[in-house]
């Protein structure tokens, strides 16, 4: 998911605002979630009522139709915010622990875990779905009694702000959220400001500059990078629901998504008609328009690849691109192994589902990977690729699961959104221990009959047997007897 890479700026935030966000939230995270939650369900009752206006202020450069906004951004919005109304109180009420699990020479101690909002979240969206990613990020934060800074990817202010102003209607309070403009140095603006946590969805190099600049001040960050997604096809597989699912990969959004296909694993033999019916079907494809940034760096991985053996299927000179199939490719040609932001599909033939591991591990991203075959044999697979998500016989639509949280792995960053995870990211825990009775003995200076005493507690404890335990009991016994 794009993002604009970080320049230096030097501007400061108001300080009259950033007080004024301060004290809200500090008052937000002191009302009950029960109330916190009747807004969320207010918000999605009235995003309901305006989901044209929220259409239509997303980016028309983006490549869809509007029926593409609707069930892209729209409908997992709200389903998102719906399950957040139905859990979001349960997932965050506090946990007393008891005495199950507590070690007898902690007796009279009795803690309680709080999840705690961070305080200020700073939400970098990406530009290629404006709505729905920062918009799920938001509403989680704000039921988790957080502020919300939302930094638009570009040209995704509009939509941020009919978003702002539908909550603001129903009653979040204001300054809570606040929207700032889609431009980098908006972004470094904010991190300057030092929020207490970011949320950061866009590409791998954008990624790196933010987490380098949060570094220097010890912010946490969420952070959600791109994909290079493998499609494996076994041999048990349905070869027209794959194609089905490739055309719509790679047409979704006109392949501006992090889960797209880039990769093919084709394993064993027999795929032939799927490559010829892959090939006929891309031909009649709409073509996408790609940026003068995007396509230098296509031609230079074509080129690569090319030079390594693999054959191009499709025209790549131009900027207006229809998908394209790069057969022959290996797990190694930089074209396998690039964050890009363009239709193209690179046909690995590996002759066995092993194969497929040490072929996948050559790609530095662990976003998504989808199987195609029969479901054990997949679910056998997936549960050795180190990605985020695992879909068999499916791709993409299945993440937009409410209940689901969606995160990468290596390359494709870490920590996750969405979901109860997604949720409980946007806390800290805090943990309350009570002493509930007088004792003052572990405050005594040890001795010698201290260690007696405790070197019988972990025999008593630990130990293999039965016998050797009861030996540890009396020792502890002999031990509390001479510090009498």
């Amino acid at each position: 998911m794009a993002a604009t890479m970080l320049e230096p700026a030097s501007d400061t935030l108001n300080s009259a605002q950033t007080a004024s966000a301060t004290a809200a939230q500090q008052a937000w995270a002191a009302t009950p979630i029960a109330r916190r939650v009747a807004v969320l369900r207010a918000a999605r009752h009235e995003l309901a009522r305006i989901a044209d206006r929220l259409v239509d202020a997303i980016s028309r450069n983006l490549h869809r139709t509007r029926a593409d906004s609707y069930a892209a951004e729209v409908l997992p919005l709200l389903a998102a915010c719906r399950f957040l109304e139905n859990e979001a109180a349960t997932l965050l009420k506090p946990r007393r622990l008891g005495r199950k699990g507590l070690p007898f020479w902690l007796v009279g101690i009795d803690s309680t875990i709080e999840r705690v909002p961070f305080g200020t979240i700073l939400i970098i969206a990406p530009g290629n779905y404006p709505l729905f990613l920062p918009g799920v990020q938001t509403l989680q934060a704000l039921a988790a009694g957080n502020a919300v800074i939302w930094k638009p990817g570009s040209e995704g202010q509009p939509v941020a702000e009919v978003f702002l102003a539908g909550l603001e209607r129903v009653g979040l309070p204001p300054t809570l959220l606040r929207v700032t403009n889609d431009s980098s140095e908006a972004a470094i603006t904010e991190i300057a400001a030092h929020p207490d946590k970011i949320v950061f969805t866009g590409s791998s190099e954008a990624g790196r500059a933010v987490l380098r600049r949060a570094a220097d001040m010890a912010i946490p960050v969420v952070a959600e990078l791109s994909g290079c997604d493998a499609v494996v096809v076994l041999e048990s597989a349905d070869t027209q629901r794959v194609l089905e699912a490739l055309t719509f990969g790679m047409h979704l959004n006109g392949s501006a998504t992090c889960m797209a296909p880039r990769r093919l694993f084709l394993v064993g033999s027999g795929h032939e008609p799927l490559i010829a019916d892959l090939q006929a079907r891309v031909a009649t494809m709409d073509a996408v328009e790609l940026s003068p940034r995007t396509h230098t760096q296509l031609q230079a991985l074509v080129a690569d690849a090319e030079l390594g053996g693999a054959t191009t299927v499709g025209n790549h000179g131009a900027l207006d691109l229809k998908p394209l199939l790069i057969l022959n490719a290996t797990p190694a040609m930089a074209i396998a192994r690039a964050d890009i932001f363009a239709p193209i599909l690179s046909v690995i033939a590996v002759p066995t589902p092993e194969a497929v591991l040490r072929a996948d591990e050559d790609c530095p991203f662990g976003l998504t990977a989808a199987i195609f075959g029969e479901e054990r044999a997949a679910r056998e697979l997936g549960a050795r690729l180190t990605v985020g998500t695992v879909l068999i016989n499916d791709l993409i639509v299945p993440t937009a699961d409410p209940r689901v949280p969606f995160g990468g792995r290596r390359g494709s960053g870490f920590g996750t959104t969405r979901g109860a995870e997604g949720l409980l990211e946007m806390t800290a825990a805090k943990v309350t221990s009570v002493r509930t009775d007088k004792s003052t003995r572990h405050y005594q200076a040890t001795g010698p009959a201290h260690e007696d005493l405790f070197r019988g507690a972990l025999k008593m404890s630990h130990s293999a047997t039965l016998i050797d335990r009861f030996k540890g009991l009396r020792r502890m016994i002999a031990a509390a007897k001479n510090l009498k």
